[in-house]
């Protein structure tokens, strides 16, 4: 590299996963160099090469002539000290654009192509506008099934990846997973203490939420650390058999974890990404067996029975070429499943169903009882039909409970409880009636504007379910904030339309999944 060399000053700006550098406009680089903002530039400095999108700063306050500022990605992936010399270059193109730029042209990528591409990802070769025009291509040229299954290869390809087989005695290690859409839902925090106080291996990693008030991690944070390294992760599944864990910080799939940092604010996940997303993790994490959960509702990711067996189609043709043993069950989505959404008012949720309070939401223990009892049918001494008989009696007699904190204590118990936002207000059913219909999709908006996730006691708490009588002024939920300027917004919102449908009671949709809890 021939490039300028520069002081380096660390600049505290979160520029979420990606790389930004900072030259003042009266820097003599600036103008010999010929860079101007938002061009790609190269950063050397002590051996090490990174990438970074480059931003002209006015005020000598944040960066000075003779300085190179970086974001605070930039500056962990470097890996150096302030003040340490480092020279600035304009930056080649990543040597998989070419295929990008096909793709966007509706081209089928191959499986060389595919793990070009997540290699330049995972090393942040690209900027967050040609990662928003891989996500936007991939979503507009819908990938067929082979592209799917190169592209999850290619996302396991370029982290990290556990074998728990040799220390699992060639037993299975299995998990539990929703394709999400369905507020509350927090099924899987119910369903690893359970299987894992039966004997089973299940190293649970988890996504943020991307387009949800909550993701599992989010929620389990709540109660413990999720953020762990990947040693440290390994030694609390020997320890417990289990973990509810963050998978970012693993570094199991990185490039799905950044291109979940663009998929967020485009509101965007398609079939195939969700695919490659979803076993990307489960195969890097280790997992063998996998039952797969499936909401189908009009206000649900996948709307109609045709659509989830679709999808369940892809998923099998996918988990079958990478040797994971699928089990995919398509459930009923037209409502919320527990009281809670949001992290704080989730994590209530599921520790009164491991309690066995009787204030614990009904729908959410049935519906945890199923998906564990179908895990635990991996059990190869285990007849099938057998599981939910299994799951019933370990959550019963107290042994989840216990397993749950035990995991809760390994991962790093929260010295301090943190409550639901203090800010309340209750939205009234605008009419009596019967609740016939329940809106996923506004309900997470209200809850995403009261603050939800990143503000963790924010939230709605639900008082009514599809087919429950209401009186006109009757609260349908309450709203939980921290900031007055949050429960404003969504007070707005779900004043002009609280997610609730108040009809007559024959109005009320027959269910669209047959079998008890909602389980096909």
């Amino acid at each position: 590299m021939n490039g300028q060399t520069l002081s380096i000053r660390r600049i505290g700006i979160d520029t979420w996963r990606e790389n930004v550098a900072y030259l003042h406009r009266d820097c003599p680089v600036v103008r010999a160099a010929g860079f101007q903002a938002l061009s790609k530039v190269a950063v050397q400095a002590n051996g090490a090469t990174i990438l970074a999108v480059l931003n002209v700063v006015d005020d000598d306050r944040i960066v000075q002539a003779c300085e190179l500022g970086l974001s605070e990605d930039a500056f962990a992936r470097l890996g150096i000290a302030e003040g340490h010399p480092a020279q600035i270059d304009h930056a080649e193109p990543p040597d998989s654009i070419a295929a990008l730029h096909r793709k966007i042209d509706g081209e089928r990528l191959s499986r060389q192509d595919l793990l070009a591409i997540m290699r330049d990802v995972a090393a942040a070769r690209y900027t967050k506008v040609e990662l928003a025009a891989f996500v936007v291509a991939t979503h507009q040229n819908e990938l067929d099934r082979d592209e799917v299954l190169h592209l999850t290869e290619a996302m396991i390809a370029v982290g990290e990846r556990i074998d728990w087989r040799h220390e699992r005695g060639g037993g299975p290690v299995v998990d539990k997973h929703c394709i999400g859409g369905i507020p509350g839902n927090r099924t899987s925090m119910i369903v690893v203490p359970i299987v894992t106080a039966h004997g089973m291996c299940c190293p649970k990693t988890s996504s943020r939420a991307i387009t949800s008030p909550a993701g599992t991690a989010d929620t389990m944070e709540v109660l413990a650390d999720v953020e762990l390294p990947l040693a440290r992760l390994k030694q609390i599944v020997r320890d417990t058999g289990g973990c509810l864990a963050w998978g970012g910080t693993a570094a199991l799939s990185p490039a799905d974890d950044i291109l979940i940092s663009v998929e967020r604010p485009l509101a965007i996940d398609s079939p195939g990404q969700m695919v490659a997303s979803i076993l990307s993790k489960k195969v890097a994490a280790g997992s063998t067996h996998l039952v797969l959960d499936i909401p189908v509702g009009p206000s649900a990711k996948v709307r109609s029975l045709p659509e989830a067996q679709r999808l369940k189609r892809l998923f099998e043709y996918v988990a079958a070429r990478l040797g994971l043993q699928l089990d995919a069950v398509i459930t009923d989505g037209r409502q919320p499943i527990g009281r809670g959404i949001g992290p704080v008012l989730e994590a209530r949720d599921v520790m009164q169903v491991l309690a066995g309070d009787p204030r614990a939401p009904q729908d959410l223990r049935q519906k945890a009882l199923r998906l564990a009892g179908r895990v635990i049918e991996f059990d190869p001494d285990v007849r099938g039909g057998d599981g939910w008989r299994i799951a019933r009696d370990i959550l019963e007699s107290g042994r989840a409970l216990a397993q749950m904190n035990r995991i809760i204590d390994a991962q790093g118990r929260r010295a301090q409880a943190v409550a639901p936002g203090a800010l309340t207000l209750e939205v009234p059913a605008p009419a009596g009636g019967t609740v016939v219909g329940i809106d996923n999709l506004r309900l997470a908006r209200i809850a995403r504007l009261t603050g939800a996730p990143q503000v963790p006691g924010a939230g709605v708490l639900l008082h009514h379910a599809l087919g429950d009588a209401v009186r006109q002024g009757e609260p349908l939920y309450t709203l939980h904030a921290q900031h007055a300027a949050d429960l404003e917004f969504a007070r707005r919102m779900a004043g002009a339309d609280s997610g609730f449908e108040i009809g007559a009671a024959e109005r009320l949709p027959r269910d669209i999944v047959p079998g008890a809890a909602g389980l096909a």
